[in-house]
């Protein structure tokens, strides 16, 4: 049973979206380690640690809204994914999930390559000391400026995205007494089964240059001909928050024929291939992401199958997690401001963030699981939905949870699984103020990113 959706956003009054489970978890205390940071557990007192530090000092010491970040977690995951490829592949961190100097600087001591594409996600990788060398440029609208910069620090790769890049990128890297190392990212015509926002290897999509009308094969032939461009492989991103590599073989077939229709016109045996992020992570229990042994062994057995019946050499492989290293690493802590019971809907939940923290769920219809951590409850389960306090019947943080029926305000609330994209998207609507990002590690808590005050808010505006 549902309502119609709102006409100005996403659904906000459903009483059980359709698919959605019935049932409340047994234990309203369990925390699923699919969906947690490896070092969170519950203390003698009930309430949630995380890296040795309990919650509710974390909300004591930095105030709430506030993103934890398990340094422990992210590392691991970070020689997980290079492990698991090895020294014959690249991994490069999708600095868009989410980028801070901190960041950068584990990134690099862990042996990860990033993938950016901004000019200021460039700016703070080089200013935390990543190698340039050791960075991708991506984005589908690259200013000159952006180029240039990135041609000057020298970084490892752009991944040209048009026609008109592949003009641009090889007159800046010319007029620099250049020759730039460059991708050429195409569509293949792969849909992964994805939310249609966040699917992004079908045609029609602003990403990439198409194989289907041979776009592809002409940005190749263009790429070829430029002084000031050295080709090096294809890129190719099928989509995000995908759980099997389904996908990911039939993009490697098309691609791999892409690079047998370079060699056999051109000569030219292309020495890489990317591609791309998009792996999942478990936002519910309902979840069920690979792990990266099980993905880099599916893409380079795939890889080596279609290059093998192709007659190629097999190329060197990169991907790009971002979302499926960070995403688990951290959670958003909240603090309960409201309760307010619908009689035979739910209950409604208010706490002190909201969409400004999280767009996602209002964005994607995206699922997220929540739990008290400040304490234990033996309390019977009552369905509820988790609100923010923002002006907008949409500002939902978790649509629909099971939380304890003696919940009350001044509770504190965790969301897992919020590490990307959560802070990167966050904005000051309604003059929010972004929260800050706590690291925890080894029973100490730390700031890598603070929380805006109105003097930050203020000094934009200059009236």
């Amino acid at each position: 049973m549902s309502r119609s959706a709102h006409p100005a956003g996403p659904r906000y009054a459903d009483v059980l979206p359709e698919g959605h489970y019935t049932a409340p978890p047994a234990d309203l205390n369990a925390l699923d380690p699919k969906v947690w940071s490896r070092t969170v557990t519950r203390n003698a007192d009930g309430a949630v640690e995380v890296g040795g530090v309990d919650v509710r000092s974390l909300a004591a010491e930095f105030g709430t809204p506030a993103y934890v970040l398990d340094e422990d977690d992210f590392r691991a995951r970070c020689r997980a994914w290079r492990e698991a490829f090895g020294p014959d592949a690249d991994v490069f961190y999708a600095g868009k999930a989410f980028l801070s100097r901190a960041v950068v600087r584990w990134l690099h001591e862990e042996g990860l390559n990033l993938d950016v594409c901004s000019e200021g996600e460039l700016a703070t990788a080089l200013s935390a000391g990543m190698p340039a060398e050791r960075i991708a440029l991506h984005g589908n609208n690259k200013s000159v400026r952006e180029i240039e910069r990135a041609v000057e620090a020298g970084v490892g790769r752009i991944v040209l995205d048009s026609f008109q890049e592949i003009v641009r990128v090889a007159s800046v890297a010319e007029r620099l007494g250049r020759r730039q190392r460059v991708q050429i990212r195409v569509t293949v015509g792969v849909e992964a089964h994805t939310h249609e926002f966040i699917a992004t290897a079908h045609e029609d999509q602003k990403f990439g240059l198409a194989l289907a009308d041979g776009q592809a094969a002409e940005a190749v032939r263009r790429a070829l001909m430029l002084d000031g461009l050295e080709l090096i492989g294809i890129h190719s991103h099928i989509g995000s928050q995908i759980f099997d590599t389904s996908g990911f073989e039939v993009a490697a077939h098309r691609v791999v024929g892409l690079l047998k229709q370079v060699r056999d016109e051109h000569g030219v045996e292309l020495p890489e291939i990317d591609l791309g992020g998009g792996l999942g992570i478990a936002y519910t229990s309902q979840d069920d992401p690979r792990e990266p042994h099980e993905i880099a062994k599916a893409l380079a057995e795939i890889v080596t199958r279609e290059c093998t019946a192709a007659g190629l050499s097999v190329p060197r492989l990169s991907v790009e997690p971002g979302r499926a290293i960070v995403g688990p690493t951290a959670f958003t802590l909240y603090e309960v401001g409201t309760i307010k019971p619908l009689e035979g809907l739910r209950t409604y939940v208010s706490v002190d963030g909201g969409m400004s923290d999280n767009i996602r769920t209002a964005l994607y219809d995206a699922e997220y699981s929540v739990a008290l951590v400040s304490r234990s409850s033996d309390a019977e389960p009552m369905l509820s939905r988790v609100v923010g306090k923002h002006c907008e019947s949409g500002d939902i943080v978790v649509r629909d949870a099971f939380l304890p029926a003696d919940l009350a305000p001044g509770d504190l609330l965790a969301v897992p699984a919020t590490g990307a994209y959560c802070r990167s998207m966050a904005s000051n609507y309604n003059h929010a103020l972004r929260p800050p990002v706590v690291v925890v590690k080894d029973g100490q808590a730390r700031v890598i990113v603070r929380r805006e005050t109105e003097e930050d808010l203020l000094r934009l505006d200059i009236g």
